[in-house]
């Protein structure tokens, strides 16, 4: 099995399918059951992600053996500081070195848009995230948001 993450706009049928399990899956851990199209679909119209186009930031797929099974964002927060968001994994190839090959392209999308530091906000609930990225080298910091769904707050220093 061979991974690819390469840049994608964020419209395309396989980046909005992708966002779409994303949200589907978040939201239903956070409600406890699975979500509705409609509650994916207000997900979706609330999250433009405008900024995750250059020069503020990036959205990359990621391709297993040529298939889409992953993706992610990086934003900038200030002029060295970026943000992931919006990663995930097709749950059926977690384990394959999917999150590995993401965060390694959406640190290099950082460095190129001038980050020094990469942070992230995440939920408890969301365990197979927090153990990808303390495996990665984020080390969990003090707030720096106050997100209505943010509950663990992640950093790593890019060299």
């Amino acid at each position: 099995m061979r991974w690819s993450v390469v840049p994608e706009p964020l419209h395309t049928a396989e980046a909005t399918a992708l966002r779409r399990a994303y949200y589907a899956e978040v939201a239903g851990r956070y409600w406890g059951r699975p979500a509705t199209e409609a509650e994916v679909d207000d997900g979706l119209a609330d999250d433009p992600g405008t900024e995750l186009v250059r020069p503020t930031g990036e959205f990359v797929v990621g391709r297993l053996d040529g298939l889409p099974a992953a993706c992610g964002g990086i934003r900038l927060l200030d002029a060295h500081t970026a943000e992931l968001t919006r990663v995930y994994v097709d749950p059926r190839v977690r384990g394959t070195g999917g999150g590995a090959a993401l965060l390694a392209a959406l640190e290099d999308a950082a460095r190129s848009l001038g980050a020094r530091r990469i942070r992230l906000d995440t939920r408890t609930d969301l365990v197979e995230a927090r153990g990808l990225y303390a495996k990665h080298g984020y080390g969990e910091i003090p707030a720096y948001n106050d997100g209505p769904y943010a509950q663990h707050w992640f950093e790593k220093p890019l060299g």
